[in-house]
């Protein structure tokens, strides 16, 4: 009696090598890519694109046996990103870099890749730093990718002064703004803080040539103004009346923390320290010390 059959499997190092020599190679290919701002020409195999992501499938159509005669432009997807993907759909491997690991992230989750997207994620993390923790996070707000995010929100709290300094913090959305100016790990002092938001305001209104109060109106009011000594509150309110950023509002509560000298009488306005707060003399009357 035939007994039950059995699986064995050859190496695999071969196979993988012989479907990484087909990547971006004209020999069979049935399908041409027209791809990033560059127009970079790429050829792919459209069986193995639609059998291993339903993005593809649904691209390149599902009428078997044809051609896509025409190239598919993919226009916002750069053509190392995109080689990249096709190196992880041809052998179920792909080589990272720092440089541009998010982009290969963004089109992993857009085209619907889970485990690319997790060997993104992990190799994020094992290479976060100052200078690609903001990209990250934007990248992590933007498509709700909530792990990444408290990573590098986390990562950030205790860089917070370098990060403030990158462009990247600049070019954050406000939505990927606003946990940070929400939190209360910050190592950095409210003083700074307020600056680094003014600058961020200034990109924002000259990329978007909108008011800076305008583009600083959904994340301003995390400031914790009533931090600042007089002194300083007083310089910020002179700066604000020649470059509007905060709220005067805003500035008057903080006013009425000082005159009445206790944090918890002026509902609204945040007086709790946050990790990198500097000591001043008036916070010895502030109900709400950082913990």
């Amino acid at each position: 009696m035939e007994g039950l059959g059995l699986v064995v499997r050859g190496e695999a190092a071969p196979f993988s090598t012989a479907l990484r020599s087909l990547i971006n190679n004209p020999w069979y290919s049935d399908v041409r890519f027209v791809v990033g701002q560059e127009r970079q020409e790429i050829f792919a195999h459209r069986c193995l694109l639609a059998c291993r992501c339903s993005f593809f499938q649904r691209l390149l159509g599902s009428e078997p046996g044809s051609r896509v005669e025409s190239a598919v432009v993919l226009s916002t997807v750069p053509a190392e990103t995109f080689l990249a993907v096709l190196e992880f759909l041809y052998t179920n491997s792909v080589k990272l870099y720092r440089h541009s690991v998010l982009e290969v992230l963004t089109a992993a989750v857009e085209y619907g890749l889970e485990e690319l997207r997790e060997l993104c994620l992990e190799f994020v993390v094992k290479v976060l730093d100052v200078e690609l923790v903001c990209e990250a996070l934007q990248v992590a707000v933007t498509f709700g990718l909530g792990p990444l995010q408290e990573c590098c929100i986390a990562f950030i709290e205790a860089h917070s002064q370098e990060a403030l300094r990158t462009r990247g913090f600049l070019e954050l959305s406000a939505p990927a703004l606003l946990p940070l100016l929400r939190s209360d790990k910050l190592c950095v002092d409210e003083a700074e803080l307020v600056r680094a938001a003014r600058s961020w305001a200034r990109v924002g209104a000259a990329v978007l040539e909108r008011p800076l109060a305008e583009v600083a109106a959904p994340v301003v009011r995390e400031l914790r103004l009533a931090l600042l000594a007089p002194a300083e509150l007083s310089a910020l309110e002179e700066q604000n009346r020649r470059e509007p950023l905060i709220p005067v509002e805003q500035i008057v509560e903080a006013w009425k923390c000082h005159a009445l000298r206790r944090g918890d009488e002026v509902r609204g306005t945040p007086c709790r320290r946050r990790r990198g707060t500097l000591p001043r003399e008036h916070h010895r009357f502030l109900d709400l010390p950082f913990k």
